[in-house]
């Protein structure tokens, strides 16, 4: 790989930017995918790029195309993550099964009764204000943000941090009428404009009512999401 792509290559990885990289085993051409460009000497199709995309989101290296072992793709892809504002019941299912489906789970909650590690036992917990913790965390584009406390002090900081960052994913526990107010908020602070990036409310419409039957709609619709994109 020469000099230039692979400090490329780096810079992604430090980024947390998913970055694949194409190689013509014929002659060690190269070329850089992402989810938004494409880069290097080697000319790819656009089927190719597609595929290439695929195999990205799913992190999946491996010779591009079924019959074509010309070309191998190689994947610099770091877990997807998920953060989740609100130690609920919800979350109590949903850490889990997100961690399963290969998220980096984290919930935030500054109430001592909600976020303890009785509670979410083996899930990464920060107890700081949600604004406080997703600037530590910080919010790229392979990250969902998933509020759940139903409690505007705590959703809409991390709603509003959600909204300024490239999340590919944004969901807000809450009915209409709940979601409505939480947009005369939101709108107010001048996030108008973003608003139609809320999934709200939150997950596919399963039908379920009970709190793990509402965390897997939500991560089904995370993962609906995600490949979406």
């Amino acid at each position: 790989m020469k000099a230039k792509l692979f400090e490329q290559v780096l810079a992604d990885r430090t980024a947390r930017r998913p970055v694949a990289v194409v190689t013509r085993l014929a002659d060690g051409l190269q070329a850089l995918v992402h989810h938004d460009d494409v880069s290097g000497e080697l000319v790819l199709t656009a089927e190719q790029v597609d595929e290439t995309r695929q195999r990205l989101r799913g992190n999946r290296s491996g010779s591009l195309g079924q019959h074509d072992e010309s070309l191998f793709v190689r994947c610099h892809a770091r877990p997807p993550r998920m953060i989740v504002v609100g130690a609920v019941h919800i979350a109590q299912a949903l850490a889990p099964m997100a961690a399963m489906a290969g998220y980096e789970v984290t919930v935030i909650d500054p109430r001592r009764a909600f976020g303890t590690t009785e509670r979410l036992p083996g899930v990464n917990m920060v107890s700081l204000w949600p604004d406080e913790a997703i600037a530590q965390l910080g919010i790229d584009a392979e990250t969902a943000v998933v509020t759940l406390s139903h409690d505007p002090k705590l959703d809409d900081l991390a709603l509003t941090a959600a909204l300024r960052s490239p999340a590919f994913y944004i969901g807000a526990l809450g009915s209409t009428r709940t979601h409505a107010k939480r947009v005369e908020r939101l709108t107010a602070a001048g996030l108008g404009d973003a608003l139609g990036r809320i999934r709200a409310p939150i997950g596919l419409d399963l039908g379920g009512r009970a709190p793990v039957e509402i965390a897997v709609a939500i991560l089904a619709q995370v993962i609906q999401a995600r490949y979406a994109r």
